[in-house]
């Protein structure tokens, strides 16, 4: 009775190996559950990179409460957009094992973007006007 349930065990190590190993080797990506990973794992990286910028934002209009509440709301927005976005973007193969893939690469890419407008706002010189974000003393 063991015996299946170590094998059973077993094989769960192992599955999960070869999804880790799938994944870290986004360059040769052959099959499409590697590739919808590997998507994921890029707009996870974007993600967590707009959110740390998003806190550098958020720091620096600590003093000015009206400007942060219009970047929540910015970005609420930006988010429900993008997201709508690359559902509709993407419904040509809504259905299809490729559909994870494009919602997710669509959503990066966006994301992406969106990282250079916030190091944009991070980066603007002392005088700006049309900056909203203050420079770093």
């Amino acid at each position: 009775m063991r015996f299946p349930a170590l094998m059973f065990a077993a094989g769960v190590v192992l599955t999960g190996l070869a999804s880790a190993a799938r994944a870290d080797d986004c360059a040769n990506a052959s099959d499409q559950a590697t590739m919808n990973e590997c998507a994921d794992k890029s707009l996870k990286a974007s993600d967590t990179e707009l959110n740390t910028l998003y806190k550098q934002i958020e720091a620096r209009l600590k003093d000015d409460q009206d400007k942060a509440k219009l970047l929540v709301a910015a970005q609420k927005a930006w988010i429900a957009f993008r997201d709508a976005e690359c559902d509709f973007s993407a419904a040509g193969v809504t259905g299809g094992s490729v559909y994870p893939m494009i919602v997710l690469q669509c959503r990066d890419g966006l994301t992406q973007n969106r990282v250079k407008d916030f190091k944009t706002y991070l980066s603007c010189e002392e005088g700006d006007l049309s900056c909203p974000v203050p420079s770093a003393n």
